[in-house]
């Protein structure tokens, strides 16, 4: 077996066992074939831990493949509509994935708890992003159906997702995660000796469970600040509009009380106008009547 294909079976199989035991029978598998292929062997003890949300992502890939099918199948629809312009169908597609993504969000968490893992609002939230870029880039669904995630994915569908850092290593795309039963995986026996130092490396990945989670806090704090500076801004932004908005109609009040003395003004002006074409009409006719007596005058000499 080429060691790609081998790497790419062992991921398969590490990413789908609980998430708690995911490093140390990583480890152990590393360990184990060492012996045999020092190269292979240092290329798993590199794969990285799945973060909470992308571990439900991967058990959801797994254990109910049909409903991730059912995602995907709505996303190419949405993409297809998106291309064509089709704006009643999209909208109809736009609606439907909110309730399909919600739903099987919904599922990932029932399935996740099944198996002793509470999925938190947050996490959930990661979820539904990663079922939303799936269906609206083609290569996040890739990602997402190789069940090898590592993080949660995002994507704004106008530009390609960048997948580098998001699976577990790139023979993942194109790669369809193994099915499991809806039962929780059993660890596989890998006759390992005991670990003198199984103590210490515990601690350190208790360790490098806190650094992780501390960092996962340090981003989310991070976002929560720049979502309210976000808010901030744009609520000054929009005070700001509203105020030239109350300006223009103080002045569209002062224009339409103008226009209307403007136009009492103009009727006056008009009857002003009538009155002197009448007194010129009679002033033409009382000149015409005396031109006209003395031409007649004028006749008699």
């Amino acid at each position: 077996m080429a060691a790609g294909s081998a790497l790419l079976g062992i991921a398969d199989e590490l990413y789908a066992l609980p998430l708690a035991e995911f490093t140390p029978v990583r480890d152990a598998r590393a360990k184990e074939i060492k012996g045999g292929d020092a190269d292979l062997a240092k290329r798993v003890k590199a794969l990285r831990k799945p973060s909470l949300a992308a571990w439900v992502l991967n058990l959801l890939v797994r254990v109910d493949a049909e409903q991730v099918d059912q995602v995907l199948s709505v996303g190419s629809a949405l993409r297809e509509a998106q291309a064509n312009l089709a704006g009643d169908e999209l909208r109809q597609l736009t609606r439907q994935r909110r309730q399909l993504t919600a739903a099987v969000t919904t599922q990932a968490r029932r399935i996740a708890k099944e198996r002793g893992q509470r999925v938190t609002d947050a996490v959930a939230e990661q979820v539904e992003g990663t079922l939303t870029a799936a269906m609206v880039d083609e290569g996040c669904a890739g990602a997402l159906r190789s069940g090898l995630l590592v993080t949660a994915l995002s994507a704004t569908g106008v530009e390609a997702a960048d997948l580098r850092d998001a699976v577990a290593l790139p023979e993942a795309l194109g790669h369809e995660a193994t099915p499991v039963t809806d039962e929780p995986a059993q660890r596989p026996e890998l006759h390992v000796v005991p670990d003198p130092d199984a103590d210490r490396k515990a601690r350190e990945a208790a360790q490098a469970e806190l650094d992780t989670a501390d960092e996962a806090l340090a981003q989310a704090r991070q976002a929560l600040a720049d979502a309210v500076a976000d808010v901030e801004r744009l609520e000054a932004l929009g005070m700001q509009v509203q105020a030239e908005i109350d300006e223009v109609r103080v002045r569209l009040a002062e224009l339409e009380e103008r226009y209307e003395a403007v136009d009492d003004e103009l009727g006056d002006a008009e009857d002003v106008r009538a009155e002197a074409e009448e007194s010129a009409a009679e002033a033409q006719q009382a000149r015409d009547a005396a031109a006209e007596a003395l031409q007649r005058l004028g006749d008699g000499d």
